[in-house]
């Protein structure tokens, strides 16, 4: 996340009580309209998320060694070796990059230190046994979205649900959607009380053993109400796992490895979804073995709970979040616990002296109060915007019509002719598509740029979804029939899984100001979950009225209304600080829209008709330029009217 990165600290001679930040934020100041700069209120909060950003900033090395010397006291961690640990360990906090200037290291500690840097992925065991918890949590999400998809080709009879009236495709729908409803109207905002009351470890514990009855019950249901009450139960545990799971691995792992271990859940989710459809191909031919209802959907359904008791049983061998701890006041416990994810003691007291002095500044934003910010999501144009921007990427993270192929896959290639085996199969073809070509994401999300990769495969979705469905026109008794669509589905899964699969988790996190940022991710992850819904309820209706062909152009509709938006209203935000986004974000709407537009000329100008031209600057660089234009005019208006006086 772009406030997780390094920023540079200057040395300064001043000794301060209180850690304080000097720069100003960065908002548009001439253009007319209401700015962040003129709003007291306004700054002051923007100040307080940079201070977030660089706490440190501006202290010198002398007054940053006894500001590490007396949190080791208040914490009562008073041993020589402590002392000298939080001592050391806070200056390399102000500057995370001289190590060779800060006296008393041994060679050892700088060793490891600049390894941080140069071998980031050197770490403890113990980080990567929760790497590997959070991984199989994120596996476990995938496969409660995906095994439900070839149950459903059984269940559905068995219930008496699987006409094609208008009466049985929504019931259909509601139960698969189930789930998803959950989550977004309560699942998601039990996170934080959840984590509050039982720490990051207690809440993937809970959600995990949820998760894992929910599934077990889905088994023994025999009625469609009856499964439906069992899924929407489901949501339970999916809505505080899928926030809490990335936070507890970030919160864990080197500032180096952050970026890398948000990427992993999306990626073991998309494992998770592929071994969805392996379960389901492997339990199709179970015989019923005088199960009522039959007993294949059933070992379909339960199958999920398998990763989720792993997890429950492993979670507590992880330690707890040292952030955790410190909100506690356990500064001890955070110390224990942070020493078990690091080589060297050095290394814990800085992360932990670095993150007490974050806590201490949140402590300031959220004194705000909730509603106070719930308000300036609204009335802050910096926050305003930026909320814009996160709930485009996450409302056509689903709109894209990526989970309508994810739910229903094998309902699509039935109706495509294939038999219940070969669509299953077929599935399970998406489902290693979208897992592999999500590996190219760790590069291309931090390089290439977020927007850019959703501008360009948004038109690339948008073409595949029309391309499967104008295929189902094809006449069914040639081989072409069955081979278009499931080219058109799996090249749909190409171009989704390193652009929309990615970047709304990763753009949500990075866009917000830290003080309204868990406001803000719950906003986002609820609205995933509940257009999740909304797919997951309408595509059987959907497909009935609309039939193939027109279900797949309606989201490839939406795929073009998605490009647009992103290209209108969605900034870039790859490799910048916040005091950067601060300025991204602070531009009137309609200025990005024109920034859109330019950049829509300038690329048909460059690269179809190859002219020389120049990019159209950015509107936040723009704006800073006319803000500067302006303000040595007026200095030369100024100094023109002093030598007018002098020579009167």
């Amino acid at each position: 996340m772009a406030s997780e990165k390094k920023h540079d600290r200057s040395s300064s001679s001043a000794s301060r009580a209180d850690v304080e930040h000097h720069d100003q934020p960065q908002g548009s100041r001439h253009d007319g309209h209401h700015s962040l700069a003129s709003d007291g209120t306004a700054k002051d909060r923007l100040q307080v998320s940079q201070k977030l950003a660089n706490p440190l900033a501006g202290l010198s090395t002398e007054r940053l060694a006894t500001m590490g010397e007396d949190y080791a006291k208040l914490a009562g961690l008073t041993s020589e070796e402590d002392m000298r640990a939080f001592r050391l360990g806070a200056m390399i906090a102000g500057d995370h990059t001289q190590y060779n200037t800060i006296p008393g290291l041994t060679d050892r500690e700088v060793e490891v230190l600049e390894r941080e840097t140069t071998h980031k992925w050197s770490n403890p065991s113990m980080l990567y046994w929760v790497i590997a918890i959070c991984s199989l949590c994120a596996a476990v999400q995938g496969m409660d979205e995906t095994v439900v998809n070839g149950a459903q080709i059984f269940y559905k009879e068995a219930f008496g649900i699987g006409s094609d009236s208008q009466r049985d495709t929504w019931l259909l729908g509601l139960c698969n959607g189930a789930p998803y409803l959950c989550c977004a109207v309560v699942g998601c905002w039990l996170t934080d009380p959840m984590n509050r009351a039982f720490g990051r470890r207690g809440t993937i514990f809970i959600s995990c053993l949820i998760s894992a009855l929910a599934c077990f019950w889905q088994a023994f249901t025999n009625t469609w109400y009856h499964m439906f009450i069992a899924r929407f139960f489901l949501g339970f545990g999916i809505g505080p796992k899928s926030a809490t799971t990335p936070t507890f691995a970030a919160e864990c792992s080197p500032p180096r490895l952050r970026g890398a271990l948000v990427m992993q859940w999306q990626m073991w989710t998309a494992f998770g979804i592929m071994v969805g459809y392996m379960v389901d191909l492997a339990f199709y031919f179970v015989p019923d073995r005088g199960i009522e209802l039959g007993l294949n959907w059933r070992l379909m359904m339960g199958s999920a709970m398998l990763p989720a008791v792993v997890v429950c049983l492993f979670a507590y061998r992880c330690p707890e979040s040292p952030r955790w701890y410190l909100s506690k006041d356990r500064h001890s416990d955070a110390f224990a616990s942070v020493c078990k994810l690091r080589f060297e003691k050095v290394q814990a007291a800085r992360d932990l002296f670095y993150t007490h002095t974050l806590l201490q500044a949140e402590h300031q934003a959220m004194s705000i109060g909730t509603m106070g910010r719930i308000k300036e999501m609204f009335t802050v144009r910096r926050n305003r915007n930026a909320m814009v921007a996160s709930e485009i990427v996450m409302f056509m993270q689903q709109f894209c019509g990526v989970n309508v192929i994810a739910y229903f896959s094998s309902q699509i290639f039935i109706e495509a002719g294939y038999s219940n085996v070969s669509a299953l199969a077929a599935s399970l073809g998406f489902g290693v598509i979208n897992f592999l070509f999500a590996l190219p994401a760790f590069y291309t999300i931090d390089t290439f740029g977020r927007r850019n990769l959703l501008l360009t495969t948004f038109p690339l979705m948008a073409l595949f979804m029309f391309f499967t469905g104008f295929s189902f026109w094809i006449p069914e008794d040639t081989a072409a029939h069955i081979g278009c669509i499931a080219l058109g589905i799996y090249l749909f899964g190409m171009v989704y899984s390193p652009g929309e699969g990615p970047v709304p988790f990763t753009y949500s996190a990075e866009a917000y100001p830290l003080y309204i940022r868990p406001i803000g991710m719950s906003l986002a992850t609820a609205t995933t979950w509940f257009f999740n819904f909304i797919l997951a309820v309408t595509w059987p209706s959907m497909l009935t009225a609309f039939k193939p062909q027109g279900g797949f152009a309606w989201y490839g509709g939406w795929n073009v209304i998605g490009f647009l938006l992103v290209l209108f209203f969605v900034p870039e935000t790859k490799e910048k600080t916040l005091e950067e986004l601060d300025g991204v974000f602070d531009v009137p709407l309609r200025r990005q829209a024109a920034y859109g537009a330019k950049q829509t000329v300038y690329f048909w100008r460059r690269y179809v008709f190859r002219q020389d031209v120049a990019k159209p600057p950015l509107p936040n660089e723009e704006l800073a330029a006319g803000y500067t234009m302006e303000k040595d005019a007026l200095k030369a208006a100024t100094a023109g009217d002093r030598d007018g006086t002098a020579r009167a």
